[in-house]
């Protein structure tokens, strides 16, 4: 509780208008703070009422307020607080109004029946006090209440505990094998076999280079002219080639049958043939 409801709480429910600035009015007594157990309804801010049901809230609630016992009731004070309610509500619900003239009628007829000499009871029991029936309604009242509030404290499904709904698919069922004899597991291993047999792998075997046939090609390629060293490759021997190809140039240089020749740093090399001048020096 903060300090401000504290102070207000410490007020008195009823003060003259000229001490505390009034919040209502009830029955031309001003109300310095409003009760605990009342609230302003949203549709009528100048009248302060309680939260009730229906008529036997209200009329459970004036008891209680009183501290009156529920098997003796003060009929005059409960029909007085009564009217002044409906007064209050004829301004607001007229609906609500005439269910409370309803209860206050019942309490009217209960007060004029005690006031009303009774006839002497013919036999002993049969004479009943007039307010027994506003008690047992009463009575019948607050054990539905209290067995509405037990039912509204037990967790409910939707509101406090929820179903799952994951839906979990049933696991396919396995059918048993059937019956087999071993005569028939053999008789189906030989036809697997059989049919196996009737595949046939064939590869290809890549022809295999030469170095010494390659240096027949080069040498007659130079024959027609200088050739760039890129122009003897082929692609399509791959790495293969390129080193057969590498080698043969190497021994036919040593051998002096061609040279190679570059016109500058980083220039394509050129493969031609020896001269007949390095031919001589070489065999001499």
């Amino acid at each position: 509780m903060t300090e401000a409801a504290a102070q207000v709480s410490d007020l008195p429910l009823f003060a003259p208008a000229a001490d505390l600035p009034a919040l209502a009015r009830v029955r031309g007594e001003p109300m310095a703070r409003l009760p605990e157990d009342l609230y302003i309804p949203p549709d009528a801010l100048e009248v302060i009422l309680d939260a009730f049901e229906g008529p036997l809230d209200l009329l459970l609630y004036l008891i209680r307020k009183q501290n009156l016992d529920i098997l003796d009731i003060p009929v005059l004070s409960i029909t007085q607080q009564y009217v002044a309610y409906i007064e209050l509500m004829q301004g607001l619900r007229l609906e609500l109004a005439a269910e409370y003239l309803v209860m206050a009628a019942l309490l009217a007829e209960i007060k004029s029946r005690i006031l009303l000499p009774r006839p002497p009871p013919v036999e002993e029991g049969e004479s009943e006090d007039p307010r027994m029936e506003l008690v047992r309604r009463l009575q019948a009242y607050e054990r539905f209440k209290r067995a509405a509030e037990q039912i509204d404290a037990v967790p409910r499904v939707g509101r406090d505990r929820f179903i799952a709904a994951a839906r979990v698919d049933a696991a396919p069922a396995e059918g048993e094998l059937p019956p087999l004899a071993l005569r028939e597991l053999l008789l189906a291993m030989q036809q697997v076999l059989s049919r196996a047999a009737l595949y046939t792998h064939h590869r290809i075997a890549r022809e295999p280079l030469s170095v010494r046939a390659r240096m027949s090609q080069i040498l007659q390629r130079v024959q027609a002219g200088p050739q760039p060293f890129e122009a003897l490759l082929n692609a399509a021997e791959g790495k293969a080639g390129v080193v057969v190809c590498f080698l043969a140039v190497l021994e036919l240089v040593k051998r002096n049958l061609i040279e190679l020749v570059q016109d500058a740093p980083f220039q394509p090399i050129l493969l031609d043939r020896a001269q007949p001048q390095n031919l001589a020096d070489d065999a001499a």
